[in-house]
């Protein structure tokens, strides 16, 4: 075999490798756009599934403030309010709440003000001259303050939650609100009831793929979608924290139930 000869074999395996290299980039290339290509361009269909599960709460949330109103002794009136405070946090305390359950979630002071009328101006005439005889008008006068103190607790144990907000008013506080119940930690439950809506949901795909004949693809796409109800207490215990509206013994409160529903939407590739 001449020299020309061997030089044109070894072309010839140059050519094929490269034939082969590009043969394999350019299959790379195309696998790499269609795993690529938005969901919307396959034939596709959707199926959705819910999981619901019924639980019982496990913590009631409620606060009380203190107002205080007084004079311009900004000191006493906030040794006053912090007073109260620290005796309702004490007797809540003593009812077996952790003080972790127990948090400041609002202090404010607020200046209160005299307003005073002002006269109306009065228009005297010297000669042919008109000219106002009282302008003037007194500046509102800060009289006092108004301290408010709003402090939010959890409750665990419920045979204690009425005992707590009746004890709650008569340590001091002038108003209890937002009493409602809930689940301290639901992600086990959700992740509970996320397994159950995608087996539904699959379960309904592998349905529909046998029924029209045609094969389950890929999964192109999930959403998904929650309902988790606060349990709330009837508005009678005091709209908006009207202490008056309030019962002297402590109130009956039943924590009732809830269900914690989720839903997905699973949707498939159709081949």
């Amino acid at each position: 075999m001449n020299t020309n000869e061997k030089l044109k074999g070894y072309l010839g395996w140059v050519i094929m490798a490269f034939i082969g290299v590009l043969s394999f980039a350019v299959l790379s290339y195309v696998q790499t756009y269609a795993n690529s290509i938005e969901p919307g361009t396959y034939r596709s269909f959707s199926v959705s599934g819910e999981g619901k599960v019924v639980a019982v709460p496990d913590v009631a949330e409620f606060s009380f403030s203190v107002i205080t109103q007084g004079g311009k002794d900004l000191g006493v009136l906030q040794k006053d309010n912090t007073a109260k405070v620290n005796k309702i946090i004490e007797f809540i305390k003593s009812k077996g709440v952790d003080a972790k359950d127990i948090k400041t979630e609002n202090y404010s002071v607020e200046p209160r003000y005299a307003n005073y009328t002002c006269k109306p101006v009065i228009m005297a005439s010297d000669s042919a001259v008109a000219y106002p005889v009282d302008r003037s008008c007194h500046p509102p006068d800060i009289v006092g303050y108004t301290i408010t103190q709003s402090v939010s607790v959890k409750a665990r144990d419920f045979t204690k939650t009425g005992e707590l907000l009746s004890g709650a008013v008569s340590n001091g506080a002038n108003s209890v609100s937002r009493l409602f119940f809930t689940i301290d930690d639901p992600t086990t439950l959700k992740n509970q009831v996320r397994a159950e809506a995608i087996e539904k949901a699959q379960g309904q795909a592998k349905a529909m793929a046998k029924a029209a004949g045609f094969k389950l693809g890929r999964l192109l796409s999930i959403d998904e979608g929650y309902n988790y109800p606060i349990y709330r207490t009837m508005e009678a215990y005091g709209k908006g924290g009207d202490v008056s509206a309030m019962p002297a013994p402590a109130p009956a409160i039943e924590p009732g139930s809830q269900d914690i529903a989720v839903t997905v939407n699973l949707r498939y590739e159709i081949r």
